[in-house]
């Protein structure tokens, strides 16, 4: 409990600090790509919440923040009542492989970073695709928003842990791109594959 606690506080504070910058930038493309600025969304494995208040900030959506760690969602609690957004952000328990919601219920799902951890991908985006409404689409992946923004974050972070950029690009390397990706194209799932200097994303539009 107290090692989960401890981690939940050092995303948050690597959150607030080195990574601050990039949540508005990868929220504005959110929007901007998928065009889905009201309705409800879901951030999957939402941490202490940046990428979701970022999102409320920008849009008039509804914002679910999904995390299976207590400790993170507390500290998202926080986050969320010191920006003054408690009436359109909430809070749900629960894990990507079996996500506590209605089918066709969430409009716009999306996720930094967590991808990298969920341990069954067929599992997670087959259930991904239950709960996206009709016309709601999915921008699910990892980057940070442009290559400036990724070039000072990688310095930034190795001064703090020289593996930090092995790290990176395990995650973010060609192989796992293509095998995330693989995966979703055998699921026959209809999307688009984003791989550009805001990072790698997948973008799944669920149909009329």
């Amino acid at each position: 409990m107290e090692e989960e606690k401890g981690g939940a506080d050092r995303m948050d504070k690597i959150a607030k600090t080195v990574f601050a910058p990039i949540y508005p930038v990868i929220a504005e493309q959110i929007l901007d790509r998928c065009g889905i600025t009201r309705g409800r969304c879901l951030d999957i494995g939402s941490g202490p919440g940046s990428l979701g208040i970022a999102l409320a900030e920008a849009s008039d959506l509804v914002i679910t923040l999904l995390d299976s760690s207590p400790e993170a969602l507390e500290i998202a609690e926080g986050n969320v009542r010191g920006a003054g957004l408690l009436d359109r952000i909430s809070l749900l328990p629960g894990d990507v492989h079996e996500i506590p919601l209605p089918a066709g219920s969430v409009d716009l799902i999306v996720s930094r970073g967590s991808i990298f951890f969920w341990d069954d991908l067929p599992r997670a985006f087959a259930e991904i695709y239950r709960v996206l409404a009709p016309g709601g689409k999915t921008y699910v992946g990892g980057g940070f928003g442009t290559a400036d923004l990724r070039d000072s974050i990688t310095e930034a972070m190795l001064k703090k842990n020289p593996d930090w950029k092995n790290f990176r690009d395990k995650n973010l390397g060609q192989d796992n791109q293509a095998r995330i990706a693989g995966i979703v194209k055998d699921l026959g799932l209809p999307h688009r594959v984003i791989n550009d200097d805001s990072g790698f994303w997948i973008v799944i539009e669920k149909e009329q």
